[in-house]
This record gives C-alpha cells, structure tokens and sequence, in this order.
C-alpha cells in the first residue's frame, strides 16, 4: 500500500532560503604579508594566480606578493590605473587560464579584481595598501560611466590580508576617508529604517546592528586615529572588514549605503575629481544626520578629529554644487528610498549647507 494518498502532515508554508558569502580568511596585522603563501596553500586555490596591482602599489606591495607566491604558483602581474568595460575585458583575456586573482592596491584595483574573478568564476584574495574603503571586503563593487560612478554586486574576496604596516604608512587623507565611509554607516541605517517603515522594505536586524557597531567603534575611538600609526591602521581595517561583512549578512549595500552615499555619487557627476569617496560621503552624513534629527555634531566633530573634510570647500566644491547634489540625490538609484527623497526644497538645501559652516 503507497502513502500517495494519505495527507497528514500539515504543510508548513514555509521554505526560505538565503546564500551569504563571506570571506574565509581575514588577516590584519603587522606585516601579514609574509603570511600569503601559506594562506593561499590553507585555502588550495590552485598553482596559478594573476596578480593585478597598479605601477605604485606594485612597488608598494604587489612586488613581495610577486616573489612570495611565485615560489609555490605561476604568476603573473598585470598592472592597471583605471576601472572600465574596456580594462575588465582585457584582464578577461588575461586572466583565462589563471586558478585565482590576487588583487594589490586601493580602490580601483580591487573592484577590477573583483568583477573580472567574478565573471570568470574565480576567487580572489584582497590585499590592501590603503584602508579608503570598504570596498576592500564587501561583495561590492564601483564602475564608472557616463552618469558616474555606479555600484554593482559581484562577490566578496574569499581572504583578505591587510598588512598595518603598509596600510599606516599610506597618506593619512585615505585612512581618514575610510573612517568617513564608516561613520556614513549611522545614517545608511537610519535611512533603511526609514524605508522599511515607509515602503515596508525588508530589513535586517542582524546587519543594522553590525553596521552600527562599526560606526560607534570608530566615533568612539577618534581620538587615537592619527597618521602612520599602526594601532590606527589596524582599527580602520577591522571596521571596513566588519561593514562589508554587513552588507554580506543584508545581500546589498543597504547597511552601508543611504542618502549620504546617493549625495555622494549626484556630487562626483557634478563635481568629478573633487573629493574621495569616504571624504564626500562624511559630508553627506552630517547633513543626512541633521534631517534625521541625529547628533550632527557628533559626527562632523568625529570626522574633524579623525581628520575627514566636513565642508565642501574642504573639498574644492562651491556650495552651490553641494545644494544641487542634495536635489539632486533622489535621482540616483531612485529604487533605494532615503530622507532625501521625502521632498526637499532648494531653500532647505541651502540650509543644510550652510549648516555645516555653523560654530
């Protein structure tokens, strides 16, 4: 007799299923790089790597990494200065017959690192030489075009090997703008609360409370982040390491990303060149904080002790430009819903900037 009949078990309703990718290994310390061949033997990911570093970090870094790893895997180095279609396909080409990738550098060549390991189908270790971002972690990536920069989702690196004593050594004006992406967390999850009470989008308490802790750790701690120190150094990575972790937990940038980031990319359109990622986005937070009703002050004196620009001028940029990048801002991603999408006038704009020049 078959059971094909028979119905006694009540049917549930439920079946969620969720992939987060993190990466495997994380490593931050003083001279860790002497590590990365037993790292990369720990995670057996083949006996070949293209190394992608640019003209200076290959100095910097991507050399050592070169001669570490060539002991034990074929390599080979390919060196480059900019993010576009026309530099993904080239590595494409490149890195065909290759097992992994190993990206040496800052911003830029950790996201070409990231997006040609993802359109292959291989992983990819990031090795920072500057802590500017949190790009270094997360499974996001920054492309150029003509609109300006947009963020698209690849995959998170499957180790991370952040050498302090290479990172502290960098120009303290990217570590202070790695702190300013940090600090941008407080805003980004006000912004998604906003929007899961308005728009019912789903939220989740796990990365909000992660994101947040990143962001109390360094305003907590903004006295002691100073240049060429290692202890500073250390305590930016972790954070930027903790933030794309967030945006793992939430499968987007949703934990680290709000109106300030949407002020952010409206700004570089009007203003290319002008100011770091981190840098742009620590001024939209103050101004995004004060719409929430937040301590602004909080974070602008944050962000002045860490040594992050707090104004526009700071940054080369008229007042004038910042006002029409806050109108600006609902235009960008107009999917992800933010306080500066709730109707803000140019009278208000101007306002908040010259709330920033306020004692």
């Amino acid at each position: 007799m078959g059971a094909d009949g028979i119905s006694v078990l009540k049917n549930k309703g439920f079946d969620k299923s969720k992939w987060m990718q993190f990466p495997r290994d994380v490593v931050i310390g003083h001279r860790v790089l002497d590590s990365i061949t037993e790292i990369c033997q720990d995670l057996d990911l083949g006996r070949s790597a293209l190394i992608v570093t640019g003209s200076s970090t290959y100095g910097i870094a991507g050399r050592k990494v070169e001669e570490l790893i060539g002991r034990s895997c074929d390599t080979r180095v390919v060196h480059t200065e900019e993010i576009s279609m026309e530099v993904i396909r080239d590595l494409e080409r490149a890195g065909e017959g290759f097992d992994f990738f190993i990206g040496v550098g800052g911003g830029r060549v950790i996201d070409t690192a990231k997006i040609v390991s993802y359109n292959l189908d291989r992983q990819f270790i990031s090795i920072p030489t500057a802590a500017s971002h949190d790009g270094i972690a997360s499974a996001r990536a920054s492309v150029p075009s003509p609109q300006g920069s947009a963020s698209i989702q690849a995959h998170p690196p499957i180790a991370i090997v952040a050498d302090t004593e290479i990172i502290a050594a960098a120009p303290h004006r990217l570590l202070a703008s790695g702190c300013a992406d940090i600090i941008s967390n407080y805003t980004a999850i006000l912004d998604w609360e906003l929007s899961h009470r308005i728009t019912s989008e789903p939220i989740s308490e796990y990365a909000i409370a992660l994101s947040r802790m990143t962001a109390e750790m360094l305003m907590k701690n903004a006295d002691i982040i100073k240049p060429n120190q290692e202890a500073s150094a250390w305590l930016v990575t972790k954070a930027l390491v903790a933030s794309g972790v967030a945006m793992s937990i939430a499968g987007s940038s949703r934990p680290a990303s709000g109106g300030e980031h949407k002020f952010s990319l409206a700004l570089e359109r009007l203003a290319p060149g002008k100011g770091l990622h981190g840098e742009r986005c620590g001024i939209g937070t103050i101004m995004a904080m004060f719409l929430h009703g937040g301590d602004w002050r909080g974070i602008r004196g944050a962000l002045a002790k860490i040594g992050a620009p707090t104004t526009p001028t700071e940054i080369g940029v008229q007042d004038e430009i910042a006002v029409e990048a806050l109108l600006r801002a609902r235009e960008v991603r107009p999917e992800r819903f933010t306080i500066l999408d709730t109707g803000l006038t140019r009278e208000s704009a101007e306002a908040l900037v010259k709330m920033l020049y306020r004692e």
